[in-house]
């Protein structure tokens, strides 16, 4: 018997009465997951297939789009696509994509690792639009409900689910959440048409390049001191001419990031096993040797091409582009409702010297920040297992750990890095993640299930919100 069926672009696809897995969020992670079942069906008998589907709020498949700056590249390999990791025969790696574009030769003469981000993105939607069928977009995942067995044990779950059409309820035994990360803002920041978070940058950029636009690119100020900052401050210098930009960060200027070849072991596929079983003070101690692999750091080409144009404008006689190191804004005034310039207080660490600029535009490149993966679940986030830190509990294979009486699976797509380290957020292992959560469905998939009835567990506070 097959229900629930889901409407997408105008066909139906229907899903089986229990789906043995459902994506919450379509990024790259859970896009790398679709694939791997897609390859898992494909060579497995019916009996030994996975029933999945997958929801994603956004109306395509987009990643990061706000940031695709013309000429940024990726900071991964090529190789560490969605699948190459985890099976280098599988049809849908970056190689196959190229070779389909009939770009195959001419990208291997560029002689680089590392495709432009347009590029790279462009190659996700080629992998999406192959596993179209499974997923339901403009669609979000508003409320869990557990499914209690003739036992009282809880093997499946109902997930409501708000789309185009309205709502409907899909049942389901295993969960894996993949909502990414949010852009983050200092306390007090609030964005409006003149402030901005770096995430939304080209959009923003559109509506100032109007004639209309009430925003004239004449000044920039760019906070924040890793690569986005750094490309984000690029770009707009590069975009207007006759811009002023500045760039203002608490460190005395660009820290390079760490991309030797010893260091990127930190990334490799055994580094998370090496990460899971080392003791807590072995695993903070990782953490913070190797941050800057990947936190508030930059290229180092990027670096030298920021104080290279610094330079050259000072030569000229006409500064456009200033960085600001070892600063932090101290005050933000923004102009009342009869407009005027943006006011912003920057203060010289060392000395405690103040600087009064005007500026037009403020970009914060302040990076993003996990929220809760627990908030879709409501009160069945009752019965997921924390350590006395307050930290979720994950198994190796990304599984939560759960308490009495639930037994659907619900795992974590990205904010593992307190269990399975620094690359848990990045590309680097996304293929390999994938194809392990692939084999751990397959591993607890039962033989037979009664079918249960809804049951309510214990509440959750009342402050913890529901709905992704």
């Amino acid at each position: 018997m097959r229900t629930n069926d889901v409407d997408i672009d105008g066909t139906t696809a229907a899903e089986p009465e229990t789906l043995d897995v459902l994506g919450v969020g379509f990024g790259p992670s859970n896009l790398a997951l679709a694939l791997a079942v897609q390859e898992h069906n494909e060579r497995s008998p019916a009996s030994g297939r996975v029933a999945a589907a997958f929801v994603e709020q956004q109306a395509a498949f987009g990643w990061h789009r706000g940031m695709l700056l013309e000429g940024a590249t990726m900071q991964v390999s090529f190789l560490k696509d969605l699948v190459t990791m985890r099976d280098p025969t599988s049809p849908r790696s970056f190689l196959n994509y190229l070779q389909g574009q009939g770009r195959l030769a001419d990208f291997i003469n560029t002689k680089t690792m590392f495709p432009s981000r347009v590029e790279f993105h462009d190659y996700l939607e080629w992998c999406a639009a192959d596993v179209r069928h499974l997923v339901s977009y403009g669609t979000r995942a508003v409320a869990v409900h557990p499914v209690a067995g003739a036992d009282g044990m809880v093997e499946e779950l109902d997930v409501v689910l708000r789309g185009p059409d309205g709502e409907r309820t899909v049942r389901t035994r295993n969960l894996v959440l993949a909502t990414g990360l949010v852009p983050w803002l200092p306390p007090g920041v609030e964005r409006g048409e003149r402030v901005w978070h770096n995430s939304e940058l080209l959009h923003r950029l559109a509506t100032v390049d109007r004639d209309d636009s009430p925003v004239p690119p004449r000044r920039f100020v760019v906070l924040g001191a890793g690569q986005s900052a750094a490309e984000t401050t690029e770009h707009l210098h590069r975009r207007y001419p006759d811009a002023e930009v500045r760039s203002v960060f608490s460190r005395y200027g660009y820290s390079p990031a760490d991309d030797t070849s010893f260091a990127n072991r930190i990334f490799d596929p055994d580094a998370v096993d090496h990460f899971y079983e080392a003791p807590s003070d072995v695993k903070q101690m990782l953490m913070d040797y190797h941050a800057n692999t990947n936190y508030s750091v930059v290229d180092p080409e990027l670096i030298q091409e920021l104080y290279t144009r610094a330079y050259q404008e000072k030569v000229a006689g006409r500064q456009r582009l200033h960085v600001h190191g070892a600063s932090r804004v101290a005050q933000v005034r923004e102009p009342g409702a009869g407009g005027g310039d943006i006011e912003i207080d920057i203060e010289f660490l060392p000395t405690g010297e103040h600087e009064t600029i005007g500026t037009d535009v403020v970009v914060y490149a302040t990076g993003y920040r996990p929220i809760d993966p627990t908030m879709l679940l409501g009160d069945v986030g009752s019965w997921c297992c924390r350590a006395d830190n307050g930290e979720l509990l994950v198994e190796r294979d990304y599984r939560i750990t759960t308490a009495h009486p639930l037994r659907a699976g619900v795992y974590l797509q990205g904010p593992t890095e307190h269990t399975h380290g620094i690359s848990s957020t990045l590309l680097s292992t996304t293929a390999v993640r994938a194809g392990e959560i692939v084999d751990s469905l397959c591993e607890h998939r039962p033989t037979e299930i009664p079918r249960g009835e809804p049951v309510t567990p214990p509440a959750r506070p009342a402050d913890v919100p529901v709905g992704l």
